[in-house]
């Protein structure tokens, strides 16, 4: 008679974990029947096979089957970040808008992002970081598909609320994942994955705008490339709670297992250097271009390969950086890369001095930048006990969708105020702050 409740209780395992082969396919299942549900008739038709089992009986094989995953989702969240600013000529011509009517557009996806980073860290620990994840990709799927759908700019605006809510809850949730789970090198090279997204999502959409299809045929291609990932992500869902890796004793000196006491402050401090940060390199970004062209005397074509040239050493010098990682430490790294940063964005402020040579700043500040975000991120779960890094992940986040999107606004008024040759000094005067707000957060934590 005991052998009755033994398989009841075997089997109410099975809904979570792994206890049996047959049940774990049964489970993978039903997640995926709901995915496929929840996709509009008509759209598109995806039968989901759940993976064979002896894939989820290996613990290294599903480690690696999931790492390699979660570089892909970093690669499928850059994809979108570029392609709005490529489109929206086209996009305004199509329907009919002013130039200014993209902020409508940015603006939504800037307080859903915001707001979905913010509490992606309690909705995460409550569903799993799994769920989170290939919900928020489909969700963001599913938007850029109705996009290359929508019959007016008011429906674009709509679909930016649940681009940005999908966006802003991937990002939160990913980046806590690694942090807690995966190396300094990892967390750096998975930053430089993003941007391969972000340089391939421009590309894409340009091939697009290039054909007889338009903007349309580019904002599909992007969504079903985030909907095969969708699929993806459900038909592996289990893996993520099987996920128990943690960073190597080598991750820099801070990764032991025991924490200072935590200080209000340090929790509202550590979002700070976020906002500080992502508000000099995208407000550098934004603006070095205008001043190339209206202060140096550059042609636009000449402004944009120099752009280009101070992203790309942002990506690049994170897989460099991803080397060393291990060995030297995030807290290092950051204190360095915010030295190199502000010295390159002096020598590119410094045009009267320097002349032409002063673009080269632009190199010298994006191999700076290049571990400041990652490592950063990395270190908050080296800070903080776990439930509460999570949260403060989501805070830091959140300030640097504020610090990517508001401060580079206002240098515009500032370079309408005082000209365009006031915003790099101000920028440099961000990272040396920014440089005495981490050594002030290290003290503390």
């Amino acid at each position: 008679m005991a052998s009755r409740p033994e398989r009841h209780a075997r089997h109410q395992g099975c809904a979570r974990s792994e206890k049996s082969d047959e049940s774990r396919q049964s489970a993978i299942n039903r997640v995926a029947a709901r995915a496929y549900s929840t996709l509009p008739r008509g759209l598109i038709y995806i039968k989901l096979a759940p993976l064979p089992p002896f894939i989820f009986q290996d613990p290294a094989v599903a480690h690696f089957i999931l790492l390699g995953i979660v570089y892909v989702s970093f690669i499928s969240l850059g994809l979108p970040d570029g392609i709005l600013g490529v489109a929206w000529p086209a996009i305004r011509a199509d329907m009919g808008q002013p130039l200014a009517a993209v902020g409508a557009i940015t603006i939504a996806m800037t307080i859903s992002s915001a707001t979905a980073s913010y509490f992606a860290g309690p909705i995460a620990k409550r569903v799993g970081t799994g769920a989170v994840v290939a919900t928020s990709c489909l969700m963001t799927a599913l938007a850029l598909i109705g996009f290359a759908y929508a019959p007016s700019f008011v429906w674009l605006v709509a679909l930016a609320v649940p681009l940005g809510l999908g966006a802003g809850a991937v990002d939160a949730s990913l980046n806590h994942f690694v942090a807690a789970h995966y190396s300094s090198r990892h967390m750096n090279w998975l930053h430089g994955f993003w941007g391969v997204g972000a340089t391939t999502g421009p590309l894409i959409m340009g091939l697009a705008l290039a054909s007889s299809t338009g903007w349309t045929a580019g904002a599909q291609t992007i969504g079903l490339i985030q909907l095969g990932l969708a699929v993806v992500l459900w038909s592996t869902l289990s893996l993520w709670a099987k996920e128990h890796a943690t960073p190597p004793k080598e991750d820099g000196e801070h990764g032991a297992t025991s924490f200072k006491p935590v200080r209000p402050l340090a929790l509202w401090l550590a979002p700070l250097t976020f906002l500080f940060y992502v508000a000099a390199e995208m407000g550098t970004g934004l603006w070095a271009a205008s001043i190339l062209v209206t202060d140096r005397g550059l042609s636009p074509t000449d402004a944009g390969v120099w752009v280009s040239v101070y992203f790309g050493s942002i990506t690049a010098g994170r897989f460099g950086v991803g080397l060393i990682a291990n060995r030297l430490g995030n807290r290092k790294l950051v204190q360095l890369g915010l030295a190199v940063a502000a010295v390159g964005a002096a020598v590119f402020a410094a045009h009267g001095l320097l002349g032409a040579a002063s673009q080269l700043g632009l190199v010298l500040m994006g191999l700076g930048c290049a571990p400041v975000f990652p490592s950063l991120m990395h270190e908050t779960a080296r800070r903080f006990p776990d439930d509460i890094a999570r949260t403060v992940i989501g805070r830091q986040m959140t300030f640097s969708y504020i610090g990517g999107s508001v401060v580079p606004a206002a240098f515009g008024l500032l370079a309408t105020w005082a000209g365009l040759s006031a915003v790099m000094p101000v920028v440099v005067v961000l990272l040396i702050a920014l440089l005495a707000l981490t050594t002030a957060l290290n003290r503390m934590t």
